[in-house]
């Protein structure tokens, strides 16, 4: 989701505090009594499990609680033989202590909902991004709910690719996945690294599929580091809008065969009004992918020479600067664009064609520029995008440290394993 907008929040310090819906259907998802009913609830079996991870408690909230309708219309279309589980974490200015919690959405109603409380998370504040709450709510809804096919996640928040935080409390310019503002929105943010979550991931069933319903996901570094957990990952390397994915449209794709990935990108992308970059990349192919950046990675060092690569005019998808566009605070550049302007055309070519059988399919905006909220377009205005400089995946490239915020980034880099693989 949109991590421009959390920002200019959080450092505007004018956070408009405006009530979530709150009506009957949404409160039908939380239970009270749900310890009591554990023991009689029974393990669901079916084809594919797919759990969707809603980490709403940020300025997102009201995005959620649409994208909870979405999913329960969307759930009407699905056979009763598939597990569609939802885990949310929102804001809820009406009930303050409301828990986070678990339950099957089935024919648009929200059945065995239970708190995190109830499947062992005791904690003051149970956080969607603490890694023990993730774990155990991943293994509850694994466990509780198992596919005789295969498994399928949805990340569900805001993203900033592979940017490491603390997993403590927000640092600018650092964060991952799913920040969660705690017990109010101007609260302490927390967010989870995507090493960290490789390291839950890893623990879960294989899935076949990742969808990221977040900004910035579709990164080498991250692709790199997940690849071992899900057969495909689906996303977006830019920023993306707040209100994301059409699941009332792309529920039942969720749990297809074939090429389930293209039908949920074209409903998606049609969504946005052919305004969204999007990606599909199958895992497996991530090793060679590496191996190929790491052969041309002398060529690319000796022709940028002493000091940093001039990425002026490069296609990027991420600033972190929350006021005003500054060049020093790009951070995303398109993978192929950078490769393609500093090493041969015939060596290009070569590593071109393993990225080929990674990012299995793609689409680009046909405007030049993608959807996002007209306020920020600023940020993205000095690059044209073709389909010769568009690749569906971004990279970080290392900048001068004396510049914006590249003197924490050129460090932390080196904690993801794609560093260490193309190095």
């Amino acid at each position: 989701m949109k991590t421009k907008i959390f920002s200019v929040l959080m450092f505007s310090a004018l956070i408009a505090m405006t009530a979530c819906s709150n009506d009957d259907s949404m409160m039908d998802t939380y239970d009270h009594q749900a310890s009591e009913k554990l023991s009689d609830t029974r393990v669901a079996q079916g084809g594919r499990t797919v759990l969707v991870y809603m980490a709403g408690r940020n300025n997102l909230y009201k995005a959620l609680d649409n994208d909870l309708e979405e999913i329960k219309e969307g759930s009407k279309k699905l056979s009763a033989n598939d597990n569609l589980i939802v885990f949310v974490r929102r804001f809820n200015d009406k009930n303050a202590s409301e828990q986070p919690w678990i339950a099957r959405i089935q024919h648009g109603e929200v059945t065995d909902s239970i708190s995190v409380s109830d499947i062992g998370i005791h904690c003051d504040e149970p956080r969607a991004c603490d890694p023990e709450v993730m774990e155990k709510v991943m293994n509850y809804a694994y466990s509780h709910y198992p596919a005789t096919k295969d498994y399928g996640l949805v990340l569900w928040s805001h993203g900033s690719g592979w940017l490491v935080e603390d997993e403590v409390e927000d640092r600018r310019g650092t964060r991952a996945f799913g920040v969660d503002t705690g017990s109010s929105l101007s609260g302490s943010p927390k967010w989870i690294n995507i090493p960290t979550m490789r390291n839950i991931l890893e623990k879960m069933p294989h899935l076949k599929f990742i969808m990221c319903d977040c900004c910035n996901m579709m990164c080498l570094e991250n692709l790199y580091e997940l690849r071992h957990t899900t057969d495909y990952m689906i996303g977006s390397p830019v920023e993306i809008p707040g209100n994301g994915a059409p699941y009332d449209q792309i529920l039942p794709d969720m749990f297809s065969d074939g090429d389930f990935y293209k039908q949920i990108v074209d409903k998606y992308y049609n969504y946005q009004g052919n305004r969204m970059p999007l990606s599909v990349v199958k895992m497996s192919e991530m090793d060679r992918v590496a191996s190929a950046t790491r052969q041309v990675m002398p060529g690319i060092m000796a022709n940028i020479g002493d000091g940093y690569a001039d990425m002026t005019g490069y296609v990027h998808y991420y600033n972190l600067n929350p006021n005003q566009f500054l060049p020093e605070y790009n951070i995303f550049y398109d993978a192929g664009e950078f490769i393609m302007n500093h090493i041969p055309q015939a060596d290009y070519e070569t590593w071109k064609q393993a990225l080929d059988q990674a990012v299995i399919y793609k689409t680009m905006t046909d405007t030049g520029y993608w959807a996002t909220d007209k306020h920020w377009s600023i940020f993205y205005s000095d690059f044209t995008i073709t389909p010769e400089k568009y690749h569906g995946v971004s990279m970080f490239v290392p900048q001068d440290p004396a510049t914006g915020c590249y003197a924490q980034l050129n460090e932390d880099i080196k904690q993801l394993e794609w560093y260490d693989a193309v190095n």
